[in-house]
This record gives structure tokens, C-alpha cells and sequence, in this order.
């Protein structure tokens, strides 16, 4: 592999970002910790007076006793929590609509206009592929007991996943337990399906629709299902709230899971496929626009959402998504507004996924504080990852899979294990005096790099043997569009 010259866009993100560590660093030596003190314990109320007792009611026949509540404690038999339920339902459908139309058009705006059609379709055709294997067999070997390293197979298709809705009770997944599990398998399909189709930002504008699928496929059973297993699995080895995990490893909504996953995948989709033949700017930074907004307020259906329940940690799951998304906006403005001399409408929307996706396995283990931090990092170090380090090593990451997602799920990882306080995750980090806690997510973020980088560099190997990977140059030039799917945008 050739290196290239650092640009000079590349060394002033660089700059910034030393800079920025040195801030944080004399900061944090000033403040021992950001958690805050509980608050004092409100004054006993004043006892009601006594009421005059009322004439005794008719005896009446003896009801049956109310099925219990699920809990940790209470998992089958029992009825879930009507408000959970309800913040999971509508959390299910913000993380959908990230996905379609959200992710659609943050890309499809960003391609040229005579791939936007593909662009789209491939985030909707992921969808409707990865429901169906999400459903038939990925779910139970992420989210169900088997071993450290995969679940079992005691849900494939589904089965006993059924409650008695009649009666109002059912049987929750431990992982979940005042939801139902249909509910909950529902929400996790979301980030299942979101997940592959961030890969399509990296091979964008040319690599085969069959191909895609083929890929798509295949990745998200042999690897998007064990990592969820090892990260948020009931006996995952990397699962922090496992007792016998072998690395404990903070993930709260998949910073892990999701974004280095996806964007390590795309980057060997990058060195396999090749670069494009010819590149153009950005088609609509309208439709970009529009997408990262959806992306945006879908997020706290996904950060949120994953505390599983409709209580504080969800709250401040809100509160660090937000400060931290509008903190890297505003610092990949600042940087590309210095280097390049203009702020710029995809900049500014590229700088808020960059904090979405480094607070993503941070929010429920830190607060606001450590949210400016985690977003300011974000939008420095992720516009060098979509500049200097893309241009440094040559490779052809169309719409920044591996530079926004893979830098900021590794920065934002690192962070958890700096800023993550007890008082809001239960574990401490290392301005909590746990340095510790840092290199468990070293090692968490070795392993999934290593492993995704491995299969998916295999998967696609024996796609372009049996089939091919890439459209021929002819269609490339004409567009995927007419070429692969009979349409074109007027």
C-alpha cells in the first residue's frame, strides 16, 4: 500500500485534535470528577387524616389473583410495563425511519445523479433482507443463551416467541424483561438492519446490486450476529454486565456493535472493489440535509432506547446524544471552515453524524460534561479520518463509511472508558480513578476489528470468484441506474 502526503486539511484536523487532547487533558486535571452530588432526600410527607369508614360493599366472588409484573425477577407468565412498552414501540420506529428514508437520503445526496437511485434502493433492499434473516435466525443467535462466542437456536423462526395476548402476559427476554419480547426483538432488528447498510456508504456508485445482497447477506449472520452476541449477548464474552465475561466492555447503544463493525467492513469492501473510475461532488445537499436530520432525531430512538426502559438513564441518554451531536457539527464546521476556507452544508451534517456515532457507546455511561468532550473529539478527529487519513492511504471510501463510523465508534469507545461515571452507568472510568476500564476497550476494539476485518475480507473474496463483485466500466459510466435497475432521477 502507498502512502500518500498528508494534505494540508489533514494536518490542520490533526493540529486541532492535539490541541483539543492537551485542553481536555489540563481540564480534567483541574476537575476530579463530573459526577454530581444526589440530591438531598425530600422532607416525609404529612399523614392524611383518617377516613370515616364507609358501610360494608356486598361480598362479592373472589377474582383471580392479577398476573405479576415482569421483572428481573418475574420472566414468564407475568405483564409487561404499559410505559416501556411504549417508549420501545415508538423508539423501534425511530431507529427504522434512521435506515428509511434517513441513511437513503444522507447518501443518496452525496452520490452522483446517476447513482442515486441505487443508492436508495440498496438502503431499502437491506432492510427488507436483513428482516427476514434478522427473524429466521439472527436474533436467537445474538440476543439468546448459548455460549460466549453465539447464541442458541431456540428462536429461529421465531418460535416461542408467543405470548398469551388475550390474558395480557407473557414471557420477556432476560436482556429486557418488562417489554415483550416481541417488541424487543423488533427494536434489535433495527440496529441489525442499519448496521450492513452503513457498509453501503464505502462501495457506493460500484459494486453489483446482486452482489450487494450476497454480501449483505452473509455478513450480517457470520458477523454481524456473533458481535452482537459478544458485546450485548446474556453470556457474551465481551458483555460488561455479564459477570463471566472474559473483557468486560462498555457498549450502551453500539458503538462497537454498529459502527466499527460497519465501518471496518466497508473499508475492506474499499480495498477489494478498488476506486471508482471517476468521482463528482455531491449530487443534493438538500436530500443530505433531510437525512441527516431523520438520522438525527431517529438517534434517540437509538441511544435512548437502548436503556430498555422509560426512566432516567434514557433521559440522560437524550440529554449526551443531543449536547454531543450539535458539539461535533460545530467542530468539523470550524475545522473545514479554517482549511478549506467555506463552511459547508454536508461538512456541518457529516460533523453531526460523526457525534451521533461517538456518543453512541457512551450514553448511557457518562454525562453532559463528558458529552462535550466525546463530541468536540468526534468532530475533529472524524473530518481527519474523511480527509487526511482517506487521502494518506488512497483508498476509496465513497461517502466516508470507515472515516466517520469506524474513527468515531473508536473514539467515541475510548471515551466511555475515560469519561463513563458510576453515578449514571454503574461503572467507573478513568477520571473515576479506573484506568482500567480504558484498556477493556482497547481489547474490545481489537477483537472486533480483527475478526470483522477477517470475514468480511473472506466474504467478499468468494463473492467476486463466484459471481463478481463490481459492475463492468461500461455501466459505471452510464450510472447504475438505467443500467442495473431501469430508472433514472428527472
Amino acid at each position: 500500500m502507498t502512502f500518500k502526503k498528508f494534505s494540508r486539511a489533514g494536518l490542520m484536523a490533526l493540529a486541532c485534535g492535539l490541541l483539543f487532547a492537551a485542553f481536555i487533558g489540563v481540564f480534567l486535571a483541574s476537575a476530579p470528577s463530573f459526577a454530581q452530588n444526589p440530591p438531598a432526600a425530600a422532607p416525609a410527607a404529612t399523614p392524611a387524616p383518617a377516613a370515616t369508614p364507609a358501610a360494608p360493599a356486598p361480598a362479592a366472588a373472589p377474582a383471580e389473583p392479577a398476573p405479576p409484573a415482569c421483572d428481573a425477577k418475574t420472566l414468564e407468565k407475568c405483564t409487561p410495563n404499559s410505559g416501556d412498552t411504549a417508549w420501545m414501540l415508538t423508539s423501534m420506529a425511530l431507529v427504522l425511519m434512521m435506515t428509511i428514508p434517513g441513511l437513503g437520503l444522507f447518501y443518496g445526496g452525496m452520490v452522483r445523479k446517476k447513482n442515486v437511485g441505487d443508492t436508495v434502493m440498496t438502503s431499502f433492499a437491506v432492510t427488507c433482507l436483513v428482516t427476514v434473516i434478522f427473524a429466521v435466525v439472527s436474533y436467537s443467535l445474538a440476543f439468546r443463551a448459548g455460549s460466549p462466542f453465539i447464541g442458541g437456536l431456540d428462536r429461529a423462526f421465531l418460535q416461542g416467541i408467543m405470548s398469551d395476548i388475550a390474558k395480557g402476559i407473557g414471557n420477556p427476554n432476560p436482556l429486557a424483561p418488562t417489554i415483550p419480547e416481541t417488541v424487543y426483538m423488533c427494536f434489535q432488528m433495527t440496529f441489525a438492519i442499519i448496521t450492513p447498510a452503513l457498509i453501503a456508504g464505502a462501495f457506493a456508485e460500484r459494486m453489483k446490486f446482486s452482489a450487494m445482497l450476497w454480501f449483505i447477506g452473509l455478513w450480517a449472520i457470520l458477523v454481524y450476529a456473533p458481535i452482537a452476541h459478544w458485546v450485548w449477548g446474556p453470556d457474551g464474552f465481551l458483555n460488561s454486565a455479564n459477570a463471566d465475561a472474559y473483557v468486560k466492555v462498555l457498549d450502551f447503544a453500539g458503538g462497537t456493535v454498529v459502527h466499527i463493525n460497519a465501518g471496518v467492513a466497508g473499508l475492506m469492501s474499499c480495498l477489494v472493489l478498488g476506486k471508482r473510475k471517476d468521482t463528482g461532488p455531491a449530487h443534493n445537499m438538500v436530500l443530505t440535509f433531510i437525512g441527516a436530520s431523520l438520522l438525527w432525531v431517529g438517534w434517540f430512538g437509538f441511544n435512548a432506547g437502548s436503556a430498555v426502559s422509560a426512566g432516567m438513564q434514557a433521559g440522560m441518554a437524550m440529554t449526551v446524544t443531543q449536547i454531543a451531536t450539535a458539539t461535533a457539527a460545530l467542530a468539523w464546521m470550524f475545522v473545514e471552515w479554517g482549511t478549506r476556507g467555506k463552511p459547508t452544508v454536508v461538512g456541518i451534517c457529516s460533523g453531526a453524524v460523526a457525534g451521533l456515532v461517538a456518543i453512541t457507546p457512551a450514553s448511557g455511561f457518562v454525562g453532559p460534561a463528558g458529552a462535550l468532550a466525546i463530541g468536540a473529539a468526534a468532530g475533529v478527529v472524524c473530518y481527519w479520518g474523511a480527509t487526511g487519513l482517506k487521502h494518506m492511504f488512497g483508498y476509496d471510501d465513497a461517502l466516508d463509511c470507515f472515516g466517520v463510523h469506524a474513527v468515531g465508534g473508536i473514539a467515541g469507545a475510548l471515551l466511555t472508558g475515560v469519561f463513563a461515571i458510576s453515578e449514571y452507568g454503574g461503572t467507573s472510568g478513568l477520571i473515576e480513578g479506573n484506568p482500567g476500564q480504558v484498556i477493556n476497550q482497547i481489547e474490545g476494539i481489537v477483537i472486533v476489528f480483527v475478526y470483522d476485518a477477517i470475514v468480511s475480507l473472506i466474504i467478499l473474496k468468494v463473492i467476486d470468484v463466484v459471481i463478481g463483485l463490481r459492475v463492468s466500466d461500461e455501466i459505471e459510466r452510464e450510472g447504475l441506474d438505467l443500467t442495473l435497475h431501469g430508472e433514472a432521477v428527472q
